[in-house]
Formats: structure tokens, sequence, C-alpha cells
């Protein structure tokens, strides 16, 4: 018992011993493995090695206790003894600008870089975790006794690796739209990890490293060194200095759940079938039972009492009859009144009628003078041919917004663009001289072929234009974001990687062995870090384009798979150049390089090349240029139905008789009505200033001439059947003839005019300045055709009577007024067709096969496609075609888009800063963060990537620990960080509040440096190039004004792609105005033109529904208020316009201002197939309906089927013809589809709807007609 303290004792003494012993050994390990500069590096010229040193920890000088403060915070050692010296503070400060630029967005990853840097270079530790494995002498006699380090290993904790790259792997670089690591890791972010990210800085191929830094990864003692494994934080924590946590765009783990789009709305189906073929079909079948049923208990009843095809269902005197139209009933009120206004409307327009024939002269010249007195309007006459005025209203949301983009930041730059693809098919694997696994390239990347293009691109470059005697080059037009210091044009080239030289192109570094970089190094590398002045290959050539900003390879490249940039299949070069609002003679210039790019680019060949181009004046020549190619065809086809209508006026009783029977002169007086009446149309708006469009010039004269013939035929055709009574005068007959027809007439002439007027209430330009020019053309026509044209009909009349030729007048023939008979088309109107299609067995089937199309066409109305395919402008033969083609095949973004914040948002502000920024400390839900989470649903939200923000990037670029933001100390004036002047000092003080972002006056005091400042190798923030026209400042820059953050959409194709980008970004910017209080709405350069698509179904209901209400309402009134006729002929037009949609829908004609433009067209034409059918049946004075229906359709139908059907035949099938493709789908399709469908549901469906269902009689224009024609020749023709 008494050994045991002794024992104890002796184990104490043991371990003291032991711990004294490692405690020496540790002191001894804490000495440091360099300290100082010494002798200049031999690969990276401008560097130095670190002085061999492994003495223990000098005390810093107190010069450099700011700078260690700002580099290594919180880096306190008590005395500050340290491995480093102020000057190897410096280095580091300058070796790591770029870094610090782009990463101190987010603190906790610059913490953790800086912890990184600093233990290497200062750590007082060193020994620990570095082992200098290369040491030679200096060979600067100044340095004699000197040794450089050249060589190092660092042993770095892996937890500590990892724990760095996972705080940073998120950060963005705003200004060029990807992640910061892109720019700092040597390649792809997708491609970095901790290891080779750390490996790449400490990589002497970087430019930065002045030797070797051999990273050693390790979280256990390696060969008795002890990994640097110091704390680290999460981008998700805040610092000790107060720093919070990074930002949601900075940092994935600090967002919360990834947006997940909303679930597309299920198809609405009925049993796995579309819902509205469904419920047509069942409508269908209810109707066809109910209907037949209706008929066949019609027919048995009728069989049962009396045997006669018009028994009691039709015979007007039986009690059960529909017809009811016993004559000895007394007549209502209502039916008074309509034979009061019918007789008031007759007696005036048989007495004008009467007057005009009597006084031909008078009239004549009277029309003559007012005509020529409108149409010399014509001379202020403007033709609109801007698409933007076209397509979009000065008063529309998009185009107010595109005046507000304009007149802050400048119109959006006009474009010329090739995309170049080679027929050749090669493919060649490059291997990398430092490892990796081979990469193909695509035949497109081949330097041989690269050569040629950049030969092209140069010659380009080189086109001289001329414009009012003056040259003009690219330089003079083009967009030089950093003018005037740097006058190079934006060129969005894969050849700008290669600064636009062919030497650059060759440049390659190796020996007679191995090529170790070469343009394949530096092309992998460039389109990942596209805005990097210095590449990390042996070549170290910059990637920044020559205009001083970066190329993305998503906009230089096409045809590639995922980011696979090297599998490329074609080149994209873009050339932009400025646009301008209000200065033509500098857009006059631009207008004339295009064109001398366009003339050039038709002449290049080259068998290695296959380029599609185009230039921004390139849709409107292509459209030009048809216009100028349609103008044959249009020519041809009114030619056509002109000659038609010279002849088919006339008459013929015999050949003898043929050139006094025919009417080829009246024929071309009516057709000179009709376009004079278009020419006073066209004369009378442009008096008033109102521009003309190429739609209004194209289909104008087409509907008048559809309205103004029949018209003709009607007159013409009426007097040529009519009976001149005892003792009447040819003026009094003309005037009774009048009075019968030009109610009719005055009926569809006035519904088309109210309808077209009603038509100019909408906001669609095309729409509404075609519906103001044909309402008025119509109107027009009719009053010279009641007025000129009877004139000239009493002429012809009084002529043909004594026997005079037709245009030969002075010929007179010998008295033979021949036999008069019945025309042709009356005749097979009147003995065959009308009581065919009136049988009792055809009637039901002509319901049901009518019924049967209605119901198609409505299950199909939400099936007819919104928009215009940008495709069907250009001519066939176009080369625009091609570029379209390609552009849908190889390109893989969308057009940039713009959030703008309007003008009125404090930025100097925290909250308004905090509403739109995307770093530390901004809000969740402001703008940078809502278009950021939406970039990453892109295939929901169609934008395709992060912002690039003005806002985040100065608050980079102003840090006090930047180099960045400099002034010169006398002066105040900007410093630039390339700038090596003494008297140059931070703009921020190295102070905790300086440290925060400027506010206030120091917001506004240093942000025009901001955006003066050109990007370079010091300080890649400035931010002249990416922002100068982003931000709108006040005079004497007093305050910020409009500002706007620009992204991509994802590429789009077709017109619903267009369409939806649209209406998700006002989505987008609809929220973010909620959200930050104040308006903020995105802008693209084709929202003017794909606006109307979100409104064009409502706008199309709008104006059709106006049109058929006006028609509705007129057609009461002046068919001598019987609603009833009224509401036949509305339902009638309604189904033709029905109709029109099922035929668009089969023909695949899209809705949008052209084609709702005839639509608005074939509801004014419609009119004239039913209105004077309906109106014939409503004064028929027959026993029954379907005996006034076949008496409406034989005297009435004959007219309308020569006047407009025949008529427009002809010339509508000329218009197959065509080049342009939008007049074969939208004029030759559609106008066929009108008169087709108009002329069978006028001619076939109509009368047998009356047959059935039509107006009773009225009883008081039947006492009227009995009273007026008793005792006279003209009784007996009541029944003729």
């Amino acid at each position: 018992m008494g050994l045991l303290p002794e024992r104890s004792n002796l184990f104490i003494l043991l371990f003291v011993i032991l711990l004294t012993e490692g405690h020496y050994r540790w002191v001894q390990a804490q000495h440091c493995v360099w300290y100082g500069e010494c002798g200049e590096s031999v690969k990276v010229p401008g560097k130095k090695y670190n002085c061999n040193y492994t003495g223990p920890p000098v005390p810093l000088a107190s010069e450099g206790y700011e700078l260690l403060t700002e580099l290594c915070p919180g880096y306190n050692y008590g005395n500050q003894s340290l491995c480093c010296d102020v000057n190897q503070l410096r280095t580091l400060k300058g070796s790591l600008q770029l870094p610090l630029q782009f990463l101190s967005r987010c603190p906790a990853c610059f913490f953790n870089l800086m912890n990184l840097f600093c233990e290497l270079t200062c750590s007082p530790h060193q020994s620990l975790f570095m082992n200098a494995t290369k040491i030679t002498p200096d060979p600067d006699p100044k340095l004699a006794g000197k040794s450089n380090v050249v060589e190092v290993q660092y042993y770095i904790g892996q937890t500590f690796a990892n724990a760095m790259y996972n705080a940073c792997k998120d950060v963005q670089a705003p200004s060029s739209n990807v992640k910061a690591l892109s720019l700092l890791c040597g390649k792809d972010a997708k491609d970095c990890n901790a290891t080779n990210w750390i490996q790449y800085m400490f990589d002497i191929n970087n430019g930065q490293s002045p030797f070797p830094i051999i990273p050693i990864f390790s979280d256990a003692p390696v060969s008795s060194f002890t990994p640097m494994n110091n704390q680290t934080y999460d981008c998700t924590e805040g610092l000790e200095d107060g720093s919070g946590p990074c930002s949601c765009q900075d940092c994935a783990n600090a967002c919360g759940p990834k947006p997940v789009p909303p679930p597309l709305p299920p198809p609405w189906t009925i049993l796995g079938i579309d819902a509205m073929t469904v419920i047509m079909w069942i409508s269908y079948v209810a109707f066809l039972l109910i209907f037949i049923g209706a008929v066949l208990g019609a027919w048995c009843y009728r069989k049962r009492t009396i045997m006669s095809e018009y028994g009691p269902i039709l015979d007007s005197n039986n009690p059960l009859s529909l017809n009811n139209d016993n004559p000895d009933q007394d007549a209502s009120c209502c039916e008074t009144l309509g034979e009061r206004f019918e007789n008031a409307m007759r007696l005036l327009f048989s007495a004008w009628g009467s007057f005009c024939v009597r006084q031909p002269l008078l009239v004549i010249l009277g029309t003559m003078i007012l005509v020529a007195a409108s149409s010399a309007g014509l001379v202020y006459m403007r033709i609109t041919t801007n698409p933007v005025d076209l397509w979009s209203s000065p008063s529309s949301q998009a185009r107010q917004e595109k005046d507000y983009f304009d007149s802050h930041f400048g119109p959006f730059f006009r474009t010329e663009q090739l995309i170049i693809t080679t027929p050749l098919n090669d493919t060649f694997l490059y291997s990398p001289y430092f490892g990796g696994s081979d990469v193909p390239f695509g035949a497109i990347l081949d330097k041989d072929f690269l050569h040629q293009v950049l030969d092209l691109q140069l010659d380009i470059e080189g086109l001289v234009a001329t414009y009012e005697g003056q040259n003009v080059t690219l330089k003079d037009i083009c967009l030089s974001p950093l003018a005037p210091y740097n006058d190079n044009c934006t060129i969005l080239s894969v050849l700008n990687y290669f600064q636009n030289s062919h030497s650059v192109l060759d440049h390659s570094i190796g020996d007679d062995f191995y090529v170790y970089a070469d343009f394949h190094s530096h092309f992998l590398y460039c389109v990942s870090s596209p805005a990097s002045l210095n590449d990390t290959t042996l070549l170290h050539d910059p990637c920044m384009g020559t205009f001083g900003g970066p190329v993305f390879p998503w906009l230089a490249l096409g045809g590639y798979d995922d980011t696979n940039y090297n599998n490329a299949t074609a080149l994209v070069i873009t050339f932009p150049v400025n646009n301008y609002l209000n200065d033509t003679v500098k857009l006059g210039k631009a207008l004339a390089w295009e064109k001398e790019f366009i003339r050039f680019m038709k002449s290049y060949n080259n068998p290695n090349l296959t380029i599609a181009f185009n230039s921004e004046r390139s849709i409107e020549d292509e459209i030009d240029r048809e216009s100028d190619s349609d103008i044959s065809t249009i020519v041809v086809s009114y030619a056509i139905m002109f000659v038609y209508i010279s002849l088919a006026l006339g008459h013929i009783h015999s050949l003898r008789r043929l050139m006094v029977d025919s009417k080829i002169s009246l024929g071309i007086a009516g057709i000179l009505i009709v376009l004079s009446s278009v020419a006073c149309s066209l004369g009378i708006f442009s008096y008033a200033g109102v521009p003309l469009t190429l739609i209004v010039i194209e289909v104008i004269p087409f509907l008048v001439l559809a309205v103004g013939v029949d018209n003709i035929f009607i007159i013409v055709q009426t007097y040529q059947r009519d009976e001149r009574m005892h003792q009447e005068e040819l003026h009094q007959q003309i005037g009774r003839i009048l009075g019968d027809v030009a109610p009719s007439m005055f009926l569809s002439s006035f519904s088309e005019t109210v309808a077209f007027f009603l038509g100019a209430l909408s906001n669609m330009p095309a729409v509404r300045t075609f519906s103001m020019f044909a309402g008025l053309a119509v109107f027009i026509d009719f009053l010279l055709q009641i007025s000129c044209f009877v004139s000239l009909l009493g002429l012809d009349a009084r002529r043909q009577e004594g026997n005079r030729l037709d245009i030969i007048c002075c010929v007179k023939l010998p008295e033979d007024q021949g036999e008069k008979t019945d025309g042709f088309l009356f005749r097979f109107f009147k003995k065959t067709y009308a009581p065919f299609i009136l049988k009792e067995w055809v009637r039901p089937i002509v319901v049901a096969v009518f019924v049967g199309m209605l119901s198609f066409s409505i299950a199909v109305v939400n099936k007819v496609e919104i928009g215009l395919d940008q495709k069907l402008s250009m001519p066939d033969d176009s080369y625009v075609l091609d570029y379209f083609k390609n552009m849908s095949m190889f390109l893989h973004t969308g057009p940039p888009v713009y959030f703008v914040v309007e003008d009125g948002l404090n930025y100097s502000s925290l909250e308004g800063q905090n509403a739109v920024c995307g770093g530390v400390g901004c809000n969740n839900n402001s703008l940078v963060q809502q278009v950021y989470y939406a970039s990453l649903i892109s295939n929901y939200t169609t934008v395709a990537f992060t912002p690039s923000s003005w806002l985040d990037d100065y608050f980079d670029w102003v840090k006090p620990q930047s180099s960045c933001c400099r002034y010169f100390n006398a002066t105040g004036d900007f410093c630039n960080a390339s700038v090596v002047n003494p008297s140059c000092v931070h703009c921020r003080p190295m102070t905790p509040s300086g440290k925060q972002r400027p506010e206030g006056e120091d917001f506004m005091r240093f942000l025009p440096m901001f955006l003066s400042d050109n990007p370079n190798i010091k300080c890649g923030k400035g931010g002249h190039a990416a922002y100068s026209a982003a931000v709108d400042l006040y005079p004497d820059d007093t305050q910020v004004g409009a500002t706007y953050f620009m992204t991509y959409h994802t590429i789009l194709q077709e017109s619903p792609d267009f369409i939806e980008a649209l209406k998700m970004a006002r989505i987008l910017a609809d929220n973010i105005t909620q959200s930050i209080g104040h308006k903020v709405f995105p802008y693209s350069v084709f929202y003017v033109f794909y606006e109307q698509y979100l409104t064009i179904a409502y706008d199309t209901a709008l104006n059709l529904s106006a049109s058929l209400a006006a028609i509705f309402v007129v057609s009461t009134v002046l068919l001598g208020f019987e609603l009833w006729s009224a509401v036949l002929v509305s339902i009638t037009i309604a189904m033709i316009l029905v109709n029109m949609f099922g035929v668009m829908w089969l023909w695949g004609i899209s809705l949008n201002a052209v084609s709702l433009v005839n639509l608005v067209m074939s509801c004014g034409i419609s009119v004239e197939f039913c209105s004077h059918i309906v109106r014939a049946f409503s004064i028929s004075v027959k026993s029954n309906r379907v005996e006034r229906a076949e008496e409406a359709l034989a005297h009435m139908g004959s007219s309308v089927f020569s006047g407009i059907t025949l008529t427009k035949f002809g010339g509508i099938l000329i218009l197959a013809l065509s080049k342009s493709q939008i007049f074969q789908i939208f004029y030759f399709r559609m106008y066929l589809a009108i008169v087709l469908l108009g002329a069978t549901h006028g001619l076939i469906f109509l009368p047998v709807l009356l047959s059935y269902i039509g107006p009773s009689a009225n009883k008081a224009k039947v006492f009227a007609a009995n009273k007026r024609y008793a005792g006279t020749e003209r009784e007996r023709l009541l029944n003729y």
C-alpha cells in the first residue's frame, strides 16, 4: 500500500513530460512557410514569389492594420503577428478583386473564401497545413541570400471545401445572367465542384496565382500535417459582424420550396370525347327528332283531312294554318304603321326616280361634281405600312408601354441576323492535353469553316451604302455600348470570342509534339465564362467581345442539346443597329445600309455555307414586293368581274338586236359608280387625315363591288321584267320600279353601313379603319345608284327604245321592237329551281343539312386557332421564309424582355432598394426575386433566365472592399480601377457604415460613375456596357427615374407561344406591382403585335354581335316594323357567320385582324343575300307561305345569284393564283367561303325557312296593293 503514492507521482511526472514534449513540438510547428515578397514569377509576369521563411510569425506593420481588417475581418491574433507583410496583403487584395466583385453578394460565401486565402497567405500556423515543396534561390543580386517558394502543398479539410462550395454555388452574376462560379471556376457552373474550383483558383494557368499551389483535401491528418478546417458559415446564416444571410437568388437553401407551376386545365370532355362535339351531336339529333316528328304529324293530319299539297298546315284560310293570312280580318296597328312607312318610302323613291330620269344631265353633272370634290381628298392620302400602326391601337396597353419604353430608354434596336449552317456533316473529336474526356465538335465549329464565316462577317462590317450622297458604314449606325471610349460595334457572334480576328482564331500554344491550347480550349472556356477577360488556358485570350460586353452562347449558337454548345449545328450572327424615334436622317441611313446588306447577302455565295438572313426592314420590304406582285392578280380578278357585269346586264332577245339589247355601256357606268364610291370614301377620310391601310385598298373594292353590283342587277333586271302600264311614261315607269326596289336596296345598304360603323368602335386599327371606309363607301354607292345610275338607266332605256346601238349610240337600227321574253336565269329560277327547292320532301332535307352544318360549326368554334403565322405574310419565294424556318429549328432563346419600373420609386431609400434588388437584405418578393422564381419554372412562365440587375451590381461595385469605385481626391472625378494614381481614394470608407449599401446623397453621388465605368480586368462590374441604357437619370443626376431589369423569354416559335409569353409576363409584372406597391410592366418588341390576340375572341364576338344588332334594328324599321322578318334575317346571317368559323377550322384559317375584317365584311355581304329575299317575301300577296317564298325566290333570287354569286365567283378563283400566302388563305379561301355560304343560305335555306315560319302577310299591305292596282294592267301581275 505504501508504494501506491510513489507510483502515482511517477505517472504524473511521465504525463507532464509527455505534455511538455507535445507542447514543444506543437510550438515548434507554429512557424511560417514564407514571409514577404521576393523575385518575379517566371510564368506569370507581374506577379511575385513569396520569400521562403521558416521563423516565427512577424508583427504586422501598423499601415497594414486597415488592409488586414478589410480582407480578413475578425482576423485578430493579439499582437497581429502573421506570416505575411503589407505587400503580400496588397497582392492578395489585387488577386481577389474579381471574386470579391462577384461573390460578395453572399456574405457567408465571401467570408469562407477569404478564410481560405487569409489562412494560406498570413496564418501564423502555416506550417500545420502548408508544405513548401519547391524552393529556389532568388537570382536577383539585391535579394542575395533569399529563396523563392515556387510550389506549395496546401492541406484543406474536405468539410471546409464542401461547405465553402455549397455556400457559393448559387451566387448569381446579375449582368451576365449566369452563376458567378461560371466566371470563377474555369468551366460552366454545373460542372464545377468543391475540389475543381479550388484547384482552378490555385492553378498557375489562371493568370492570378504566381506559382502552383497544390490543394490536398482530407479531414484526417496527412503525413503529420493537420488540414485547415476553420469554421464556415452556411449561406442561410448571418455573420457575427451583422451581415445577413444570402438572398434566395444566391442561396437555394434560403428559398422556400421550389415553385410548382399549376397543372394544365384538363380538356373538357364527356366520356373521353370533346364535350362540344358530344353536346352538338345530342342537340342535333334531338332537333331532328322533334322536326321530323312535327313534319310527319302535319303530313298525317293533312292526309286525313284534305289531300292537297298545301293543306291546312299551309292554307291561309284554315284557322289551324301557320299562314293564317285571311285578308278579311282587320289589320293590326303595327301592320298599318308598317304599310304607311312602306308606302311613304315607295312614294319618295318613285318621285325621286322620276325626277332623275326627267333631269338626267342635272343629276349626272351634280353627282360628278360631288364625286370629284370628294375624290380630290386623295391628294392628301397617306398609306400606313408601319406594322405597329397597323396592328396596335395608340390607346392600347402595349402601345402605351412601348411609347413609355422608347421615350425613357430609346427605341428597341434594329436587328440584322444571319443563321449559318453547313451541308457538311463531319464531326471531329478534341482531346484536351491536360486530361478530361474527348469533346466532339460539329462541322460548323471547324477552324477552316470559322475562318470562312469570319471573312463573311468582316465583309459585312465593311459594307458601304449611300444615303443622300453620303457614305454609310456599319460603324455609323451600329450599337456601340462603350462609345465614345470604344467605338466597336456590338456583334453577337462566336467569332467575338476570338476578337473577330483571324490571328486570334489561329492562336495556339504547343511544341513539336503536343498542342496545349488552341481555339477548341478557348471556345470551351468562353461558352462557360463569356464575360471573362482572361481565359484560364495557356492562351490567356479574352472572351469578352470587342464591343465591351459578353456574347452569350445561347445567342450565338444554335442546334445544340442542353448546354453542350460544342454540338452546335448553326452559328447565329446578330448585328444590333441603333433605332431612331424622330430622326429621319439617321433612320434613313440605317435603312440604306440595311438595303445594301440585303443586296450583298442575296448575291453572296459559298458552297460550304448555307445562310438564312433577315434585316429589320425585310418583312416590310417583302410585304411591299408582295403587294406589287399581287396587283396583276387583283387587276385580272376585277377585269373578269367587270367583263361579266357588262355582258350579263343585257337581256338579248335576238342576235340581230344584240347591240341594241346589250347593256355594256350601262354596266361600265355601274362599275365606275362603284369605284367612284370607293374613291369618295377614301378621299373624304383623307381630308380628315385618316391614313389608309393595305387591307382597306385590297378589301373594300371587293366589298363595294359585291354590294353595288347586286343593286345594279336588281334595278336593271326588275326594269327588264316590268311591263309599262297604259299611259305610263318612261320616267313614271322607272320611278315606280325604283319605288318598288329602292326600299330593299336602302334596307341592305343602310344595314351594312350601320353595321360597319359600329365595327369602327373596335380597338384594332386594321378593323376600325376598314369599317369606317367600308361603311361610308357602301352608303355613297347606294346614293349614287339611286341618282346617277337611275339617270343613266333612263338614258339607256331611251336608247334601247330608239333602236340605237349600245356604245355606238349614233347608229340606229330599223324599227323592230322584237318580242319581249324573260331571261334564261329568271325562267330557270321561276319554273325549275324555286318549285324544286320548295317541294314538300326537299324542304326537310334542306333544314336537316343546314342545321347539321350549323351544329358542326358551333362544335368547332372554340377550336379555331388564334394568331397570325408570320410566315404567311411572306411571298412563296421570299428569302425571309428560310430565315423563319431556321429560326424555329436552331435558335435556343427567345426575345429579350424588360421589366420596367416606372418613374417615382425612391432607390435612395432602403425600402425602395429592398423592393427591387436581389441580394442580401432584399425582400423575398422583390422584383428580381420574383423574376428569379419565375425563371425556375420557365416552361410555364416563359421567363428563361434570372434578370440582370443594375442595382445589385451597383451595390457590389460601390463596396469599399472593391477597387471599382474610386475618385480623385482633389477633383472628385471618377478614377477607373485600371488607373494607378495615389490620389485615387475609395468612394466609401472601410467602416461598418461604409460597408452598408449607399443611401440618400451617397447613392446618387456614385451611381453616374457606375453607369460610365467600362469593365476591365481589375473591375468586371463596370456598368457602362450593361446598364447605361437601363437607368434613366433625372437632369443633373439628381434622382433615378424609370429603370428596367432585362432577361429573356424562352424560345417562341408559333403564335400561341408569343401570346402565352405576353400573358405570363403581364401576370408576373402585375404580381410584382402589387408586391412592391409601384407600377411595373413588361416590355418586349413583339408585344404590340400580339396583344390583340389576348382579347380577339371577345373583340370578334363584340364586333359581330354589334353588327348583327344593327342589322336587326335597321331591318325591323325598314321592313315596315316587321319584327319577325328582322329576326329571320338576323338568324340566317348569324348562321352564315358561325359556318364561316367552321370553314376556318376546316381550312386552317386562324382568327386574327385580317380574318376579323373578312368576318365583318361577310356580315355585310350576307345582308345582300338575305334582306332582298325577305323583303320580297314580306310584300308578296300570295295566299300562303310556300307560294310567297317561291315568288320571292323567283324574282329576287335570280338577281342575287347573277349580281353577287356569279360576279364574285370568277374574280375569287383568280385570287388562288396569287404568290402571296396571305392572299391565298385569307382572301381566296375566305372570300370563296363568304360567297358560297351566303349564296346557299340566301338562295336555299332562307326560302325554306320562310316557307315554314315566315311572317304572315301584312294585311294592310295586301289591302293597299289590291286597291292600288285594282282595275289596272298591273292587277294581273300580282299573280305573275
